[in-house]
């Protein structure tokens, strides 16, 4: 017994296959063997993850409480009512270059590595978020937005990442930081547009009309963002690198496909994934097709709902919106990203167990329906009680949002 005892306490941490397919030099293979010798979370790396999608949501929801009064000082609409009009081109200016670049930043993160990518898309935060505060004219703002979107391509390296840095039984809790550091956003970004534009109306004591902050309404918020973004951007002088970059030989034991196939079926053999050289289609694969289809609804759904919002809650009683200011507007704003906060790491994950994930999306769908037909009747509420109703509204249907992406 003492020898068995013995040799077990001198038995090696990595197996001799782990030690055999482990190529010198390659920053992949480097981080592979820490993250197998590591028994606990990694809180390093996954603080990597929260930071850098939070940098990526909060120049998105900062931008929404004031849009409505910045196309309007632009003096781009002639008549108040076509104000929404051009604001939906700003605000769509960002998700259709994120749209156009979003795939070749995903190819180019799985060519020269995650790091790059990520430093690159947060240092055009910090250059494209600080020239729309500084926007004097319409095709400014919106072609510094396109390039904010075109230039970040953030999210879909980030969730690469997170499953990388990590062991595979914490994986579900590193999604889900990606998911609890866009609700983060949704609470700070909306408050710092709300509260920080105009500061030279809002706070004269502080901020005088003559000053940069007086002549540009809306820079303090975008230059609040963006000096967050360029922390985080210094940040990343540390973040470990997780791509393999040595050459793929055809033995399993040495591919990418057999290091990684426990993210694709743990329940797999690995020697299955390589017995065939013919890989099917992914546009035959009916399961994720209808997957992406449903995904591509919702999200269209989801975005068009949160654009939309702020420019009817800011826009005139007449024309059928709420006459709200952007400080009511980032108070909503706030007040639905912290229940999304709240219900995404306490309620959420009780949901899905009791329902399942296809179940929980179909009533969350459903919901929606009478959910978003009750807005306009909003309008002929006023005082506290449009607060409460439009705040109430607001918590349950991005909740149910959140329930079905």
């Amino acid at each position: 017994m003492a020898a068995n005892e013995e040799e077990e306490g001198t038995s090696p941490l990595l197996s001799k296959e782990e030690e055999r397919r482990h190529h010198p030099g390659c920053p992949g293979c480097d981080h592979d063997r820490r993250k197998d010798l590591q028994t606990g979370l990694p809180y390093k790396e996954f603080s990597y993850v929260w930071m850098i999608c939070l940098t990526t949501a909060l120049p998105i929801s900062s931008l929404f409480p004031f849009l409505y009064f910045m196309i309007r000082d632009l003096h781009v609409a002639k008549r108040t009512e076509d104000i929404g009009f051009y604001a939906g081109f700003v605000g769509a200016s960002f998700m259709f270059g994120r749209c156009l670049t979003s795939t070749l930043w995903g190819i180019a993160a799985d060519r020269i590595g995650r790091k790059p990518v990520v430093v690159f898309g947060i240092l055009s935060v910090v250059i494209f978020n600080t020239l729309f505060g500084l926007s004097v004219t319409y095709w400014m703002a919106i072609a510094t937005r396109f390039l904010l979107g075109a230039l970040n391509g953030l999210l879909g390296p980030m969730k690469a990442y997170a499953i990388e840095v990590c062991r595979p039984e914490h994986e579900p809790l590193a999604l889900s930081l990606v998911s609890t550091a866009w609700g983060i956003g949704l609470i700070i970004g909306p408050a710092l547009g709300g509260y920080l534009a105009l500061p030279a109306e809002k706070y004269p004591n502080i901020f005088s009309p003559d000053s940069l902050f007086g002549r540009f309404p809306y820079f303090l918020p975008c230059l609040c963002t963006s000096v967050f973004a360029a922390i985080v951007l210094i940040s990343c002088i540390w973040m470990p690198e997780t791509l393999h970059k040595h050459k793929v030989s055809d033995d399993g034991n040495q591919s990418v496909e057999a290091l990684e196939a426990h993210l694709i079926d743990p329940k797999e053999e690995v020697g299955q994934s390589n017995s065939s050289n013919t890989k099917k289609s992914l546009f035959k694969n009916w399961p994720l097709m209808s997957s992406i289809i449903v995904y591509c609804v919702f999200s269209f759904h989801d975005m068009a709902y949160t654009e939309v919002f702020s420019l009817w809650a800011e826009s005139d009683r007449k024309y059928g919106g709420l006459s709200l200011s952007s400080e009511d507007v980032g108070q909503t704003l706030a007040i639905t990203g912290a229940s999304l906060l709240v219900y995404q790491l306490f309620m959420y994950p009780s949901i899905i167990k009791v329902l399942g994930p296809i179940k929980s999306s179909q009533i969350a769908a459903v919901l929606c329906i009478p959910i978003l037909f009750a807005y306009p009747y909003m309008t002929y509420l006023s005082g506290p009680g449009l607060s409460i109703v439009l705040n109430i509204a607001s918590v349950i249907k991005n909740n149910l949002g959140v329930s079905i992406l």
